[in-house]
């Protein structure tokens, strides 16, 4: 293919501060070094991933150097407005204390499922998120937890509308064939993590979503449970080495089950007769710092009926991942 310039991130971030007491900020992915207000109002405007703000979670968030599978990396019920790169227009407000965040973003939607093109009725068409997080400490170790709601309106069809004209038609069920703007898909999700011990820390998701709309701009998945622990390399004098593992059992709505077994197509899955089970992944890694600035994984997935196809599988997905990052510390 021609290589093409692509715009991922372009946006501006205003904070309006209350008190006097700030928090310091180091240079990071999206983050400037610094100090802002600990209690502060902040508004984002531009071009972003929604998932740089929302359903965070400090051992499975970033694939560049945690998992690697979709459902670990975000919570897969979440069909967050996003084009085929995962990219978006919109704008962002979050109002931030030491212990407490709220969040709500409007994000603009693709015009068909997967699709590169923004939908510009955003009075209609568009992704609102709404977010709480917690954070705490037990016996000095810190924990968060997150509840995020969500409400995305696009141009796409449901289920039951297209069994419904394929049963009177007789041609194969196709949700294209139902779309119309304005359709709601609904649902909600838990992020949570806890830090055990200095090197040791859980994780978990849960995610939801109401199953009756054509899954449209992330992934097919409708219910999703996930946990794991993640492990420093402290105590085998590898303090920059990480070691990971984690489950995740996702599956599908009973429409959305259906309409796939009668030869429906989402624009991910579908091949024609789905027997239908749950989909489990196992995934573990192991991230070793090989010089500053320089980082490897071996990464192994195994899965369990692949696209929720009970005569599919299993299959093991082996990835290898070299990382870079340019730091004071790497010169």
């Amino acid at each position: 293919a021609t290589p093409k310039p692509y715009l991922a991130r372009l946006y501006v971030s205003h904070d309006f501060g209350f008190g006097d007491e700030t928090e310091h900020f180091d240079s990071d992915e999206n983050q400037l070094a610094g100090d802002r207000p600990m209690t502060r109002y902040t508004v984002v405007v531009g071009r972003f991933t929604v998932t740089d703000f929302f359903d965070n979670n400090r051992y499975s968030h970033d694939p560049r150097t945690q998992f690697m599978g979709w459902s670990l990396m975000y919570n897969g019920a979440w069909d967050y407005p996003a084009d085929t790169r995962g990219y978006t227009w919109g704008w962002l407000h979050e109002f931030h204390t030491r212990n407490w965040s709220l969040r709500y973003s409007s994000a603009a939607e693709p015009k068909v499922a997967n699709g590169l093109r923004f939908d510009r009725r955003l009075l209609r068409d568009r992704g609102d998120m709404f977010e709480v997080e917690r954070r705490y400490e037990i016996r000095k170790h810190p924990g968060a937890i997150r509840l995020l709601d969500f409400l995305l309106h696009t141009d796409s069809g449901t289920y039951a509308k297209a069994l419904q004209l394929s049963a009177q038609t007789g041609a194969r069920p196709d949700v294209t064939a139902t779309r119309q703007p304005g359709t709601l898909k609904y649902g909600a999700g838990v992020s949570i993590d806890q830090e055990l011990t200095r090197d040791i820390g859980l994780f978990s998701r849960l995610g939801w979503n109401d199953g009756k709309t054509e899954s449209f701009a992330f992934t097919a998945i409708d219910r999703m449970a996930s946990g794991g622990i993640s492990v420093g390399g402290r105590s085998w004098n590898r303090k920059d080495d990480v070691v990971a593992s984690a489950f995740i059992a996702s599956g599908l709505s009973g429409v959305h089950a259906s309409y796939l077994a009668h030869g429906g197509f989402d624009f991910l899955i579908g091949d024609g007769r789905l027997n239908y089970a749950p989909e489990y992944v196992w995934e573990s890694y192991y991230s070793a710092r090989l010089f500053p600035g320089f980082f490897t994984s071996i990464d192994a997935q195994h899965i369990e009926n692949p696209a929720f196809k009970h005569d599919r599988g299993p299959v093991w997905i082996w990835s290898l991942r070299l990382h870079l990052e340019l730091s004071k510390e790497t010169f």
